[in-house]
């Protein structure tokens, strides 16, 4: 595709990141079991926060696979992958070594004598907590270089003369639903462990079709257009998984008439009925709305990176505190979001933005060094 930017690209993924955010900070309060938790917990917030589970990373890998594909059109394999090392696994080791070790810390308080015992200790534990997502991604790039030159081969094209054929009908994309139901529910009957760990096909094979489906529908124009021409229709479908989601969820009780693994695989339907009608929906509202690029979104675009790398230990940090209030959970939260927003936004600001090296650790481009040398003129040469 000749288009230059993707700004739809550019604000799912930062309104996505902040959900992310958003779903961090309730952590404590929802019940589930989280590094800090509160007394009390609230099962309304925790019913709310299970379904937005569905949304949210599905398309950040969906993103992530469009923008390798698209960076893999103006760029070398060696190139690409070499980027992929200095964004990606350089800021994956300074987060393992540096920033998860506080939320095991806090999580565990009472087994360490300070905060420097426990970096004796956790250091090179490599915990990947939060960065899990960035382990994938790693391994996802790695295998867009291969992908990459499949979809350039004339062989491919059957492929996507299918899928753009689909696509034509109002209905057809939802209907690929087909193939990531079929690939979750045969793998999870295998592998049922929700565990965010790579080897656990479960959940990486499921995040990896969306990725590669990223890459796929960005190389079709026909395709993209789609996504925003039938929006109404995939909004319809996204509605009605929606339902079957909540209906499913508050259903009674069918222990007895019903074995666990079908339970099982009927949430794994529902679940990911919602993943790929709300995949459909953000993305096809996204490329009808959001055409431009504003100034402070390219800031925010990069920053939000920084952003999520640190996020969720700061979250720990002040939650450890916050949780110890006497006061309801409503204020709790709302305190926990506002300094948590706040001082991510300080750090990656003021402590990151302006240093090279603190760019770099953290997957930024170095700023380029600009020299005010006097230009020579005929009157002094």
């Amino acid at each position: 595709m000749d288009k230059l930017r993707y700004s739809e690209l550019d604000w799912l993924r930062v309104l996505l990141i902040l959900a992310v955010f958003l779903h961090h900070v309730f952590m404590p309060f929802n019940g589930d079991g989280w590094h800090v938790m509160n007394r009390e917990s609230s099962k309304l917030l925790d019913d709310i926060m299970v379904y937005f589970e569905q949304l949210r990373l599905q398309t950040l890998f969906f993103i992530a696979g469009a923008g390798s594909y698209l960076l893999l059109q103006r760029t070398s394999s060696f190139a690409f992958l070499n980027s992929k090392f200095h964004r990606l696994l350089v800021p994956l080791i300074v987060g393992l070594m540096f920033i998860v070790p506080p939320q095991s810390y806090f999580e565990h308080i009472d087994e360490y004598a300070t905060i420097v015992d426990a970096y004796q200790s956790l250091l090179l534990a490599f915990e990947s907590n939060h960065l899990w997502f960035i382990e994938f991604l790693i391994v996802f790039m790695v295998l867009a270089v291969p992908v990459f030159q499949l979809l350039k081969r004339p062989s491919f094209d059957f492929v996507m003369g299918k899928i753009e054929r689909m696509s034509d009908n109002p209905h057809g994309l939802f209907l690929l639903v087909g193939v990531l139901v079929a690939l979750r529910l045969t793998v999870k009957f295998f592998m049922p462990s929700q565990s965010h760990s790579i080897d656990n096909l479960s959940v990486s094979l499921f995040f990896l079709f969306f990725f590669l489906i990223g890459m796929v529908f960005i190389k079709s124009p026909k395709i993209w257009q789609a996504l925003a021409q039938h929006r109404g229709t995939n909004f319809k479908w996204f509605i009605l998984s929606s339902v079957l989601f909540y209906g499913y969820y508050f259903k009674p009780d069918i222990s007895a008439y019903v074995s666990l693994e079908i339970r099982w695989q009927l949430w794994w339907l529902v679940c990911t009925l919602v993943s790929w009608s709300g995949l459909l929906v953000l993305v096809g509202y996204a490329i009808t709305h959001c055409k431009t690029t504003p100034k402070w979104l390219k800031a925010a675009n990069e920053l939000i990176y920084p952003f999520y790398i640190l996020h969720q230990t700061v979250i720990v940090v002040l939650a450890f505190y916050i949780v110890q209030w006497q006061a309801s959970i409503a204020l709790k939260s709302l305190s926990l979001l506002v300094s948590s927003f706040v001082m991510c936004i300080l750090i990656c600001v003021y402590v990151i933005n302006p240093f090279n090296v603190c760019r770099y650790l953290f997957g930024l481009k170095s700023k380029s060094v600009t020299c005010n040398r006097p230009v020579k003129t005929a009157q002094n040469t």
